[in-house]
């Protein structure tokens, strides 16, 4: 049998599942290089920021995990460009755990398969809207 989550689709369709079930999710996104340009290339990540935004629109609880220790700047930063921050480098506050690992549906992280994870929850999002 083939491992479970390389079938093609199977993310996307455990997503649909959870948020049917829950009517939210909890999306995880990185900040350097992901919602903030870190090298100062000139990017600006307006189709992830407006992606943030539109999870928000769904009920989804947004949390930024990031290795950047100046939390003010990336706290300021999604204020400043009104993007969803319910939580920093923490779990939601329904999930309980000692781990250093938090708790997400979905992770969008430059390092992570981006253009799948975004890919699907804009399909995610069309999908709920109809």
């Amino acid at each position: 049998m083939t491992d479970e989550y390389l079938v093609a689709n199977a993310s996307f369709l455990r997503l649909l599942k959870e948020y049917n079930e829950h009517k939210s999710l909890v999306i995880a996104y990185d900040f350097d290089n992901t919602i903030y340009d870190f090298h100062n290339k000139g990017v600006s990540y307006q189709n992830v920021i407006e992606l943030l935004r539109e999870l928000k629109r769904i009920n989804c609880i947004c949390i930024c995990f990031t290795a950047n220790e100046d939390t003010e700047f990336v706290k300021n930063y999604c204020k400043i460009n009104a993007i969803p921050l319910d939580k920093l480098n923490e779990n939601p506050d329904f999930f309980k755990s000692k781990s250093n690992k938090i708790y997400f549906n979905a992770l969008l992280d430059d390092r992570a398969g981006l253009i799948q994870v975004y890919t699907e929850l804009n399909l995610l999002i069309k999908l709920i809207k109809k």
